[in-house]
């Protein structure tokens, strides 16, 4: 089997897993008593760079990285993550560490709360706030979600690196074709329950969107209640939450190699944050979202409560994939076969907050 290298984001610190011939071992905590709400796994280089969002309840944020897989970290001297002074803001969370493209081989986006957008030149040394975004005309109307005012996701194109499109809680999504310089609402067709107006061009609470494999123009959105999917790049978006058990949920994640093929974790409701049906089960389409299957070979069968997160479900590089899922009851699930069976490589762990998986060889 494909060595791969598995790192689990949680409450108190960060995991790391390696499968190796088939077995699995985990080490850890490291940044013990420090959040890790973002990962980036930079496999671009030659020498892969593991980068890392803690959050220290006495130091407060930073991001760290490793060139050596884990064993050693360097912080560097000056907060890598800043707000220019003339915002007014500061640092809360690094909720997304994002490698971008092959074309631009040491950039990196860090989305934060407050809700900005950081771009690194240096692969993930230092950060330069993305001012166009944060100055966007629309940002005094832009209302907190439940777990703050985030850059949650970053999203870009490797066939041109000017493309990038992120989601904000809960403003929701926004697009920019020149690299950052402008950006623009993108969010129709996506609904919003909650507002007066359902169907505003932006306040929607998306949760999550991934890219598809083969089409890159084609994305899933998770959102606050529906999920969506967009066949040129989100300028639109069409519901195929038909044939799921809800369509509340935090997490989405495409296949790596098959197109047209997604994966998302229901949750009951936004007023009841447990698996759908209090089953532990991942939900697969294999046609872009016309119909799901259940996926829960190797899953508990009983009431099951713990809960994925935005980014605790994500999808490795290896062929057959392998597919991997973190919840708040400590359990990290993997599957090694795109999603048919799974097996659980590590209970009794903190609250999992975000999950990477890239294969090593």
């Amino acid at each position: 089997m494909t060595d791969v290298l598995l790192t689990v984001g949680t409450r108190k610190g960060l995991f790391i897993g390696r499968r190796r011939g088939g077995t699995w071992e985990f080490d850890g905590p490291h940044f013990n008593a420090q959040a890790v709400y973002s990962i980036g796994i930079d496999t671009r280089r030659s020498v892969h760079r593991l980068l890392v969002g803690g959050d220290s309840a006495h130091w407060g944020p930073s991001v760290f990285h490793s060139d050596d897989l884990g064993k050693t970290w360097i912080e560097p001297t000056k907060p890598a993550v800043k707000f220019p002074k003339d915002t007014g803001a500061s640092l809360e969370r690094v909720w997304q560490l994002h490698p971008a493209g092959p074309a631009t081989p040491d950039v990196v986006y860090a989305g934060t709360e407050p809700a900005a957008l950081f771009r690194s030149d240096d692969a993930g040394e230092t950060f330069e706030l993305v001012r166009p975004l944060w100055e966007h005309p629309t940002r005094s109307q832009w209302v907190p979600g439940g777990g703050g005012e985030a850059v949650h996701t970053v999203v870009t194109d490797r066939r041109d690196p000017e493309a990038v499109t992120v989601a904000v809680s809960t403003a929701g999504v926004f697009r920019s074709k020149d690299g950052g310089g402008s950006w623009a609402p993108s969010n129709q067709g996506v609904s919003a329950v909650f507002l007066p107006d359902p169907n505003p061009e932006f306040g929607q609470c998306v949760h999550k969107i991934a890219q598809d494999a083969g089409d890159l123009d084609r994305l899933y959105l998770q959102n606050h209640w529906g999920v969506y999917r967009s066949d040129d790049a989100g300028a639109k978006w069409t519901d195929i939450g038909a044939g799921l058990p809800s369509d509340f949920g935090f997490a989405v994640a495409a296949h790596p190699h098959r197109p047209d093929t997604a994966y998302v974790f229901p949750i009951t409701a936004d007023a009841d944050r447990v698996p759908a049906g209090r089953r532990c089960r991942v939900y697969r389409t294999n046609d872009a979202g016309g119909s799901w299957e259940a996926l829960s070979a190797g899953l508990p069968e009983g009431d099951h409560f713990g809960t994925v997160l935005r980014d605790a479900l994500c999808t490795d590089d290896a062929d057959p994939a392998g597919v991997y899922f973190g919840n708040r009851n400590g359990e990290v699930y993997a599957s090694a076969d795109d999603g048919d069976s799974w097996q659980l490589l590590a209970s009794h762990l903190p609250d999992v907050l975000c999950v990477r998986a890239a294969a090593m060889g």
